[in-house]
């Protein structure tokens, strides 16, 4: 490939309609996704009635705001909603981003691969120009087209979800233990038809076979003229069962729509004819992309290109950081966010608390309940960031409230992992108070898990 055809790819233009279809899925499913979080009570249960809050690290100033939470959320919504309708699009969608990553950084403990997704998603829609198609006023002021990188900045990004949760997946538990779907599939034994397989050992490892190869073949045979539809049948109904058996909230949706990007654009095109308004198609859909350099030319184009690129080169790397780090990943964690690991591990813990006046000796036992929910209980239990940033609180709360002068943090924890017998996994000796690090922390895994 040399430079012109570099160049083409970022000069000439394609049909806007895939971009438009993406946009307007993408509005709806988190339309969707915030009137759900609503409905369901979540707002309340997880952002106003907690006491404590788990930061993410640099993010610290992110707090719930009380009952303005509600607005933050509401906001978000008909954010979603003009996006999805392209009214006001690039306004909407910085609101949108804005807003849902807020929400996304109040508190760790809510921490789910899809919500990042979205983030990530929605930043690279603020850079691309989803509303020339399917918009109020797009016949009149855009030109139907768009530069061929910006479908390929989703289409790179959706494949890369697919490829590295494929990549994720080749490691031992997965393919030789069937971990961690041999624990959980036998628990879904209640659904109609499928539930009597699904406590036979086969099924697991078939599952996680199958699993792996879908994920790492996926985005190539959605990219292939003559598999993509027979493939994006088995991406439909791969997600669909995914959440019959799991509970992974809206990823199998956002999943299933972000897939139809692979669709050419005379697709979506007949799609947008069947559907649309008629007064919404853009009346220059049919100019030639070189009548449309002028508009989408590679200088006016430099920001938004080289923003697009940093976002997907980040996304290339980030992934592997872990590899910096010594040890298990599964076990330690350090470098398992932000990496598309998604439903690789079974981990629960049992963590008790111990206070400790160096100068005087005094010795009291941390009632967790006290202090987090049960579900930000239950996720610090294994997770060891949230261990040292809650030994931090209940040394803050002990010196402000109990006039402790000095305060040691300790903690028997007991984890287990992918079927593993539960073991202890924090060195009993160690002050959570004076450690930044896992590797500080934690006992040896004592145990292999190769692979990716």
């Amino acid at each position: 490939m040399n430079f012109s055809t570099i160049r083409t790819y970022f000069t000439d233009t394609q049909n806007a309609a895939p971009l438009a279809v993406f946009r307007i899925l993408f509005g709806i499913l988190m339309l969707w996704s915030i009137v759900r979080f609503a409905v369901n009570g979540w707002i309340s249960k997880l952002y106003i009635e907690p006491q404590f809050f788990f930061s993410y690290y640099g993010f610290e100033w992110v707090q719930p705001l009380g009952e303005w939470t509600y607005i933050i959320f509401a906001v978000c919504g008909l954010s979603a909603l003009f996006v999805a309708i392209g009214f006001k699009y690039r306004i909407s969608i910085v609101i949108f981003f804005l807003s849902f990553t807020y929400i996304e950084l109040m508190d760790k403990t809510t921490y789910l691969n899809h919500y990042y997704f979205i983030s990530v998603l929605a930043f690279l829609l603020c850079w691309l120009p989803a509303h020339s198609y399917g918009a109020p006023g797009a016949g009149r002021k855009k030109a139907g087209r768009v530069p061929y990188y910006t479908v390929g900045a989703v289409k790179l990004l959706v494949g890369l979800v697919y490829f590295y949760a494929g990549l994720a997946k080749l490691n031992s538990d997965w393919l030789l233990q069937a971990q961690p779907l041999a624990t959980w599939l036998p628990g879904r034994t209640d659904l109609p038809l499928l539930g009597s397989f699904l406590d036979q050992t086969w099924v697991a490892y078939f599952f996680s076979w199958a699993g792996a190869a879908f994920d790492l073949s996926a985005p190539f045979l959605l990219l292939y003229r003559r598999t993509r539809s027979w493939t994006y049948a088995v991406v439909v109904l791969f997600h669909i069962l995914t959440w019959l058996l799991f509970p992974i909230g809206m990823f199998p949706f956002i999943m299933i729509g972000a897939a139809l990007i692979f669709f050419p654009g005379a697709w979506h095109e007949r799609v947008w004819q069947r559907l649309a308004p008629s007064r919404w198609l853009p009346a220059t859909a049919g100019r030639t992309p070189q009548a449309e350099r002028g508009t989408f030319g590679l200088r006016p184009n430099v920001l938004p290109g080289a923003v697009i690129g940093f976002l997907l080169l980040g996304q290339l790397v980030l992934p592997w950081r872990y590899l910096a780090q010594p040890g298990e990943l599964f076990w330690h964690e350090e470098g398992f966010r932000f990496s598309w690991r998604v439903m690789l591990m079974e981990k629960a813990g049992y963590a008790q608390f111990w206070l400790e006046n160096p100068r005087n000796g005094r010795r009291q036992a941390v009632q967790n309940h006290h202090f987090l929910t049960a579900f930000q209980e239950k996720q610090m239990s294994f997770q060891p960031d949230m261990m040292r940033e809650y030994a931090q609180l209940l040394a803050r709360h002990y010196r402000q409230s109990k006039n402790w002068d000095t305060v040691a943090v300790y903690a028997d924890v007991y984890v287990a992992l992918n079927g593993r017998p539960s073991r202890r996994y924090v060195k009993p000796e160690v002050d959570l108070t004076q450690v930044s690090s896992a590797a500080e922390m934690l006992l040896p895994f004592d145990d292999t898990i190769t692979g990716l």
